[in-house]
């Protein structure tokens, strides 16, 4: 006997937000970075080329999306990736990235997905 796996509205909102994550280039740095090893934000700041406002900020929609946590250390605290299949799934997914076309855009905001400008 198995078990198979119902999709719920969780599992959509849970690739809803990963798909957000990843929608923006700095955080999909700093998650891959992440996949490698835990950092600091001063650390990441730095080795990312971005304003510790701007990691900040970027951290904190990763937090809110479940993917990255906060590990409290004296007065600093150092970010990890909420679980390791996080960076399984990075890899998986960069796997699958063949190529890509760099005059093509995409366009969801108007419902019709991706096409080519």
């Amino acid at each position: 006997m198995y078990c198979r796996t119902v999709l719920t509205l969780t599992h959509t909102d849970a690739l809803a937000r990963f798909g957000h994550a990843l929608s923006d280039i700095t955080r999909a740095r700093i998650l891959l970075r992440l996949s490698r090893a835990s950092g600091y934000p001063s650390d990441l700041a730095e080795q990312l080329g971005v304003s510790r406002q701007i990691l900040s900020n970027h951290l904190a929609c990763l937090r809110g999306c479940g993917l990255v946590v906060a590990v409290p250390e004296g007065r600093r605290s150092r970010y990890e990736l909420a679980d390791p299949r996080i960076g399984a799934a990075l890899d998986d997914l960069m796997g699958l990235v063949l190529a890509v076309d760099p005059n093509c855009c995409c366009t969801g905001d108007d419902g019709d997905g991706c096409r080519c400008c």
